[in-house]
């Protein structure tokens, strides 16, 4: 900037603005307006939050895998509860519980938007069928207490037994039931197996559903 402006008035030291006629004295501007920042819209996050979930694989810590095995998880056990005839009760089983792993990878594919391959619908598939094991479990539990709060487990279990089963299994049963530690195997027994169906099946139905899908 020069002492003089260029109507000839003598300017005050960093001046920027003659004080005669009113002309800047600087080419830059004086302030700068910051660009706009625009919020994305709940769609757009949604876009963008949903693949960065997926990108860490399909396991309990992938937070749209576990609600999608939740949910997969509860219908499946609302459904486990439906009252059916006991004949039917093993092929409902083993129609459902891969159903449920089939159904899960198909909501989660829905869900995310990317392709899930075999192995992470048996991940699936798996992720489903722990939270249906714990459903059940809760109501099995449930359902022990108040057995043996009223006739007692080992009354209750010979019924059962004496209405299914044979006079040599009823013996059997009498020497487990004859004391706690008998009962509590028997109890330990019965949820291993609730365990290992409610998880393996729904694998092989979530593998099955991933290859399925897969060619859609």
């Amino acid at each position: 900037m020069g002492e003089y402006c260029t109507c000839g008035a003598k300017l005050p030291p960093d001046a920027r603005f003659c004080h005669k006629c009113g002309k800047p004295q600087y080419d830059e501007p004086l302030f700068q307006i910051p660009p706009e920042e625009v919020e994305p819209t709940a769609d757009v996050a949604a876009s963008v939050a949903v693949p960065a979930a997926a990108k860490g694989g399909i396991s309990f810590h992938n937070s749209v895998a576990v609600r999608v095995g939740f949910m997969a998880a509860g219908i499946m056990t609302l459904l486990l509860a439906f009252p059916i005839p006991s004949f039917l009760a093993a092929i409902w089983q083993l129609f459902l519980l891969p159903a449920g792993g089939f159904f899960s990878v198909y909501l989660y594919g829905r869900r995310t938007g990317e392709p899930v391959s075999v192995r992470a619908g048996a991940r699936m598939g798996w992720i489903t069928g722990v939270f249906c094991f714990a459903i059940m479990t809760v109501f099995f539990t449930v359902s022990v207490i108040q057995i043996a709060s009223s006739d007692g487990l080992p009354a209750f279990f010979r019924e059962m037994v004496n209405q299914r089963g044979t006079p040599d299994l009823m013996n059997q049963f009498n020497e487990i039931l004859s004391s706690p530690a008998g009962v509590a195997t028997l109890l330990f027994g019965m949820l291993l197996v609730f365990f290992v169906m409610l998880t393996v099946l729904p694998v092989v139905g979530g593998a099955l559903g991933a290859k399925v899908l897969e060619k859609e």
